[in-house]
């Protein structure tokens, strides 16, 4: 089994900064990705909600202008900080995907729970991913008006690529069969990845969930039983 570690997201595009009159003070020295790291850790500890851009500016070691200048809204900055690793995650399950399209062999439900699943757990071999799933936890638990955009926008394509292979190498299933499988499969990685500590309290001495092979091996074993099992609505 291969884990990628390397999911660094690429600096997300943003509109140009504005020249001339006005331009807040400390732009440059890579200000913008500080204030994403900020915001960032922010938004996973207190959500959207919770998080002010004054935290977030003094943790950043800016000025609120500057978080402005760059992002124009605090819902401007989260929708940044979301979309630079979500995007990447989409982006490498789709890659994935495409490879096992190219094999001679038939493609299995455990190869599709494979590329669908070690984009995502390979974020936990770093701080900042541990971060980013925490607060792709939370995203569930902000305003519609947010989540739904966000979610959308960062993986609503790749996860349309997935149920539709699953649909097709899984001819017994129905489309409700595989969007609800599918749903459950998103709750079920999130919650695992997400250090909720629960594993810890109810098997100390049993599981480790910090390890991730024994991660990965667990639900990708779950997913790819409850993919598998027998349709509950048959085509």
């Amino acid at each position: 089994m291969t884990i990628y570690n390397s999911l660094s997201p690429p600096a997300p595009k943003r509109k140009t900064a504005r020249k001339g009159p006005g331009r807040p003070e400390g732009t440059g020295d890579n200000a913008s990705e500080r204030i994403l790291d900020a915001a960032e850790d922010e938004f996973a500890e207190t959500g959207y909600t919770g998080t002010s851009l004054r935290a977030i500016s003094q943790k950043a070691g800016v000025t609120q202008a500057l978080i402005n200048y760059y992002f124009g809204s605090k819902y401007g900055l989260y929708e940044a900080v979301f979309i630079r690793r979500g995007r990447v995650v989409s982006d490498e399950r789709l890659r994935r995907l495409n490879q096992l399209k190219q094999q001679t062999d038939p493609i299995t439900v455990e190869q599709v729970v494979r590329a669908f699943l070690e984009p995502t757990i390979a974020l936990r071999e770093e701080p900042a991913g541990r971060r980013f799933l925490r607060l792709q936890a939370r995203l569930h638990t902000e305003p519609a008006e947010i989540s739904y955009r966000l979610r959308n926008e960062a993986y609503d394509i790749s996860t349309r690529a997935f149920v539709n292979t699953l649909l097709e190498i899984c001819p017994s299933l129905s489309a409700k069969d595989v969007n609800w499988r599918m749903a459950l499969t998103i709750g079920a990685y999130m919650y695992a990845f997400s250090d909720t500590h629960r594993l810890d309290e109810l098997a100390p001495t049993e599981c480790d969930p910090n390890d991730t092979k024994e991660v990965i091996e667990e639900i990708t074993a779950f997913v790819t039983a409850g993919l598998s099992a027998p349709p509950v609505y048959p085509r």
